[in-house]
């Protein structure tokens, strides 16, 4: 199919990379024009455009239009994608990582000028292009039949790693839930190599743990198998600082389980402890940040 992916970063340029190999054509659109020309440069099937006038031409109705830009910048967007000249029953994809009653709002708001929207949860980090994304959607059935054949290529080859998860927002608030249990997952490895690491006495080799529990282990992970790459490159992991960013979906993950009434110690306390990272030095803090730059490629503060 013939589609449009506005924000070319590191989700969005691999993403574009993937559908092309799949036999897609992708129109792309970035505000900083050298990386968009950068990456048509690279395939035939991607064509640059400096103007979301010029992407809305280049598309035949009704259209597709994947956004992989900062949620904070979706609203925007839309605007200028709606004053650029969409038509109805076109179709807007959001695969950042909105807040859902955000997406729900969008979702309605584009449903009154007949334009059609799909919020996508997406995870996969920067290894995406290579092992496909986990891709959880939500909105109608017909807005995502009209965007199932990029889904298809983007998903892993066995094709288990997608799913029409609910109505407008399910596919951020799904997505939002993934990552509060990521945070609680890492902060389990960070708090166990800390411990392992503090042990001076037994002078235990973190690099050598970390890939014994990758094979048979009951704890054997991607996560983990990050780590055991980043202790391979530095047993220390000296080049990291230990403060931890958060991004926003944990926060939310928090925030709404207080609503709901349903208790998320683990979750919770994972979200403060990274509050804590940035007001003194720890161990721990270098070990989410080694996960982080693992599956993600996040800009990660090094050490001073």
């Amino acid at each position: 199919m013939k589609l449009a992916i506005i924000g070319v970063g590191r989700m969005g340029a691999n993403m574009t990379r993937r559908l092309v190999k799949g036999g897609h054509e992708v129109i792309a659109y970035d505000l900083d024009s050298d990386s968009v020309n950068k990456l048509a440069n690279e395939h035939d099937n991607i064509v640059a455009v400096t103007t979301l006038q010029t992407l809305i031409k280049e598309l035949h109705a009704p259209r597709s239009i994947w956004l992989m830009v900062p949620h904070q910048f979706v609203d925007e967007t839309i605007e200028a994608l709606i004053e650029a000249g969409l038509s109805k029953g076109d179709l807007l994809i959001d695969g950042g990582n909105s807040n859902f009653n955000l997406s729900k709002q969008r979702s309605e708001y584009l449903q009154e000028k007949d334009i059609r929207f799909v919020d996508s949860g997406t995870s996969g980090g920067v290894w995406g292009l290579e092992n496909g994304y986990s891709i959880m959607l939500g909105g109608t059935d017909e807005a995502v039949a009209m965007i199932k054949p990029a889904i298809e290529t983007l998903a892993p080859a066995n094709d288990k790693g997608w799913g029409h998860v609910g109505p407008a927002g399910a596919g951020h608030y799904v997505k939002m839930v993934h990552n509060g249990i990521e945070y609680g997952m890492m902060q389990a490895f960070a708090e166990g190599f800390e411990m392992l690491e503090a042990k001076k006495e037994m002078n235990i080799d973190l690099a050598q743990v970390s890939e014994i529990w990758q094979h048979g282990s009951v704890v054997r992970s991607w996560l983990l198998d990050l780590l055991a790459d980043a202790f391979n490159s530095d047993k220390s992991l000296s080049a990291l600082s230990d403060y931890v960013n958060d991004s926003g979906e944990g926060r939310w993950t928090v925030q709404d389980s207080i609503d709901l009434g349903v208790p998320t110690p683990v979750l919770t306390l994972a979200l403060q402890m990274r509050f804590r990272s940035r007001q003194d030095d720890a161990f721990s803090g270098k070990v989410l940040n080694a996960m982080r730059a693992g599956f993600g490629g996040h800009a990660i503060r090094p050490a001073e």
